[in-house]
């Protein structure tokens, strides 16, 4: 998936649990959240960094889907 363009990277994150929540934050000097989702169990999101967001925070417990791999999130407390 990555060609050095990071408007290609792709994730697949899906919901475990009811309530995962997957925040967008931004790029630049000042990160910020710039976009949240909240996902129920089995429900499917597909993220893709962009020019505006820099990274992905999922809470909740989810698996995550890369093309460097597979992680699941855990369980908030």
């Amino acid at each position: 998936m990555n060609n050095g363009n990071t408007q290609s990277d792709f994730i697949i994150i899906k919901a475990q649990q009811d309530g995962v929540n997957v925040i967008g934050l931004t790029r630049g000097s000042d990160t910020r959240f710039h976009h949240s989702e909240k996902l129920d169990e089995g429900e499917v999101m597909i993220a893709q960094f962009t020019e505006h967001t820099s990274a992905i925070k999922v809470r909740g417990n989810a698996k995550i889907m890369t093309s460097f791999g597979e992680i699941e999130s855990e369980k908030t407390k």
